[in-house]
């Protein structure tokens, strides 16, 4: 059964930084893209990171470049997402989704609302002023 777990979310202030963790439950990670979607009230579903995750290139938008680094460790079915100078804004339910199509990790970080194979339940972040 395919299942994605999120977790490492929490309440931080403005300028720090959280790791989040999503362990995927997958057979073989390598044959997945894998992303990180964050969605806040009132706002739209947002793609923040993507990787491949059979040769690591990654995708993310203007919004956080620089500032979220995404990456894998196939042996671990583990994909993070270090977030780096946390901003308000930020403030989201953050989800961890994968797809079986490895030629998508740009489209499926940019395109609002990209049909996603399965997704993660999703872990709070809450960045203080």
């Amino acid at each position: 059964q395919v299942q994605l777990v999120e977790s490492g979310g929490g309440l931080v202030q403005s300028g720090g930084s959280l790791r989040l963790s999503c362990v995927a439950r997958l057979d073989g990670l390598n044959n997945y893209a894998i992303g990180w979607f964050r969605l806040a009230p009132g706002k739209q579903r947002e793609g923040v990171a993507c990787i491949s995750g059979s040769d690591g290139t990654t995708s993310y938008p203007d919004s956080v470049k620089g500032r979220f680094t995404i990456s894998k460790d196939n042996a671990k079915k583990t994909v993070y997402l270090q977030m780096d100078n946390l901003k308000p804004e930020d403030t989201a339910v953050y989800f961890c989704a994968a797809i079986e199509d490895l030629t998508v990790v740009q489209s499926m970080c940019v395109q609002p609302y990209y049909v996603m194979d399965y997704w993660g339940k999703g872990t709070q972040v809450t960045v203080s002023s």
